[in-house]
């Protein structure tokens, strides 16, 4: 079988051929490469405290650290109630923290600008991740999380 190259020359298949696989293999490296390097594109989830970012796979993972409260939330009243506040964290991510006042004591005197200190267990969402199991367990199955502010411990 003949083929015409570009050039109008006719030539057998095999040359064409190497050159699609040399391409094919061109291609398939560079694309495997770009899995390797770092990531660019819309903001993700936050990092966790040791700076390795958490994703969707790392849902109901416990998670400890501290971020600074940007904005205090209406408590979540539907079903058991929860205190709510967004953190902003270190790697500059915000993170909904959902603290079961029902099982646990409410965190007093918070106010924006206060620093928290938090263990409990992340899941992540689009706009960055919730906290919540930031008190103890009563059928003791579930890890224990607290959070910590002014030097009190709310568990």
């Amino acid at each position: 079988m003949e083929l015409a190259a570009p050039n109008g020359c006719l030539t057998r298949g095999r040359p064409m051929k190497k050159l699609v696989w040399v391409i094919v293999l061109v291609v398939g490296a560079y694309a495997g490469y770009q899995g390797y390097g770092p990531r660019s594109g819309p903001v993700g989830p936050p990092a966790s405290p040791s700076g390795v970012r958490l994703d969707a796979a790392a849902g109901h993972t416990q998670v400890q650290g501290s971020g600074i409260v940007v904005r205090i939330l209406p408590d979540d009243t539907e079903g058991s109630r929860h205190q709510r506040f967004i953190l902003r964290l270190p790697s500059g991510q915000t993170l909904l923290v959902a603290h079961n006042i029902d099982l646990a004591p409410r965190v007093s005197g918070l106010k924006e600008g206060d620093r928290v200190e938090y263990s409990g267990e992340y899941e992540w969402n689009p706009k960055g991740g919730v906290l919540h199991w930031t008190h103890l367990d009563p059928a003791g199955r579930h890890a224990a999380g607290w959070l910590k502010h002014d030097g009190r411990t709310f568990q």
